[in-house]
């Protein structure tokens, strides 16, 4: 017999993670049991092309940032927390199950107005260059990878910049762009982390959640030192590198 259905099994089984392990529990109701900035990274979404889905869990509305495997897990483990008031989705590969969410958590879906088109049949929020969700998250148009490629930024924990496929690590865990052969514009998606560098600081920007490539973080669910790491890439090589097949 074949060993394929219990690879998938053990594929969707894995339950999403805390980001930042020093997070602390605080209460034993499954609601409010975490700190305000609690963050869980989904383990990567076959619906995605294995893209990595996160959440936060907080006292404004949990924020589920791109499409999680859409199974008994994932749903339950939503639930047990409260549910998702808003649904952000970086870009069109990572739209995944977004109506059968909706329909779910009856939740806000975002995403940027290039890429609407993409999702008929379901009540969205468009936005055109930034959007903010609420006093802590704002939603930032950063095209490049595909038109209305965006990302998320998190104004806890010093920072936390959710980066979609916008950026993610090499396999040296280094935040970089990546060219591939479906980048819509390798030079916008470049001028887009120029935009990033002149809108934080190090002290604003200590972290990358990367949408992708999360095996190359080696354990890790995050980038830190996100500024400084991202402000060292030469961005003027980067303009002649050819598309990864």
């Amino acid at each position: 017999m074949s060993s394929l259905p219990q690879e998938s099994n053990h594929y969707t089984a894995k339950l999403p993670r805390l980001v930042f392990s020093n997070e602390v529990l605080i209460s034993a109701n499954p609601r409010s049991d975490f700190a305000l900035s609690t963050i869980f990274a989904f383990p990567p979404n076959r619906d995605t092309l294995g893209g990595t889905a996160y959440f936060i869990v907080g006292n404004e509305g949990n924020i589920l940032i791109d499409c999680p495997a859409w199974d008994q897990i994932n749903q339950d483990f939503l639930r047990s927390h409260g549910g998702v008031r808003h649904l952000f989705l970086t870009h069109r590969g990572a739209i995944g199950k977004t109506a059968e969410i909706q329909k779910t958590f009856s939740c806000e879906v975002l995403i940027q107005e290039q890429e609407a088109y993409l999702l008929p049949g379901v009540d969205i929020t468009t936005f055109n260059i930034e959007f903010t969700l609420n006093s802590t998250a704002q939603l930032i148009w950063t095209p490049g990878h595909s038109p209305g490629e965006s990302c998320l930024y998190y104004q806890q924990l010093g920072g936390v910049l959710f980066t979609g496929r916008h950026i993610l690590p090499n396999q040296h865990s280094e935040p970089v762009p990546l060219r591939t052969a479906k980048t819509f514009h390798w030079f916008r998606q470049i001028k887009s982390v120029k935009l990033l560098l002149e809108r934080f600081t190090p002290e604003t920007l200590q972290y990358i959640c990367p949408g992708a490539n999360t095996g190359f973080l080696r354990g890790k669910r995050f980038i830190d030192n996100a500024y400084t790491r991202l402000a060292s890439v030469d961005l003027t090589a980067l303009r002649q590198v050819q598309p990864l097949l």
